[in-house]
């Protein structure tokens, strides 16, 4: 049976599973779906559509599955979405907004959102990535695997920012964020490899060391962009992802 304090609001068309935590003054709307082991702390708001999957912990004041903050198109009710994965960590005063239109917003698992960062309409987090405080994903947005932001970062509306990458506190990013690198800056630039973040997440020092030497080639090196990634040697996977992210496409 979920153990729901008595000031929490929960509609009669939301899905609980029988071991769900909902704290003080928690709201939970229609066609919310929250999983096993799902904890809302208090003041928490979850509107529908939105479906959290097991083991999510939510503290005070989150607000997730709000409509998108754009213009409205005129999407049917129903036809937006949020799905959240499993375990996830979602800090004070975290907004998630729903998707635009018939698609959804996606926030993968193992997530870490730190207070006051805001994921936007239709973006889309992968797994096992560290958002810190205040940062903005802008509509569309796209994180990859193992990312980690600095505080104050911002992510420009349709950017993809690859795995393994670090963005520094206070980035603005505009452009496609490399894998495996360190960007930094307003605008943000290419700084160096993230061996730091590599290393964490257990990559070979094999896959290190070719990463830093397709690193020097590409973008220290005298060759233009597009000779570097021609002859870079791609038996390494991590040096194939890449070559086959900064290629055009």
């Amino acid at each position: 049976m979920p153990r729901i304090h008595p000031t929490a609001i929960v509609h009669p068309e939301a899905e609980l599973a029988p071991d769900v935590e909902i704290g003080p003054y928690s709201v939970v709307g229609a066609r919310v779906v929250l999983g096993p082991e799902t904890r809302l702390l208090a003041h928490v708001v979850v509107e529908g559509p939105t479906v959290l999957g097991r083991g999510n912990v939510v503290y005070p004041f989150a607000v997730l599955g709000s409509e998108a903050q754009h213009k409205r198109r005129g999407e049917p009710a129903g036809t937006t979405c949020l799905a959240i994965g499993d375990h996830n960590e979602i800090r004070e005063h975290v907004t998630i907004h729903q998707s635009s239109r018939s698609a959804e917003t996606r926030i993968g698992s193992h997530n870490l959102l730190m207070a006051g960062c805001h994921v936007a309409h239709d973006a889309t987090v992968g797994d096992h990535v560290t958002i810190a405080n205040a940062v903005q994903l802008a509509g569309h947005a796209i994180v990859r695997d193992h990312v980690t932001f600095g505080g104050l970062a911002g992510v420009a509306q349709f950017v993809l920012v690859g795995e393994s990458a670090f963005v520094a506190a206070g980035a603005m990013c505009e452009a496609n964020v490399p894998p495996f690198v360190i960007v930094q800056g307003d605008r943000a630039r290419v700084r160096a490899l993230n061996k730091v973040g590599l290393r964490r997440r257990g990559v070979a020092a094999e896959s290190i060391q070719a990463l830093e030497r397709a690193f020097r080639a590409v973008f220290s090196g005298r060759l233009p962009r597009a000779e570097a990634l021609q002859g870079l040697d791609t038996t390494d996977p991590f040096v194939r992802a890449l070559k086959e992210a900064l290629t055009p496409r």
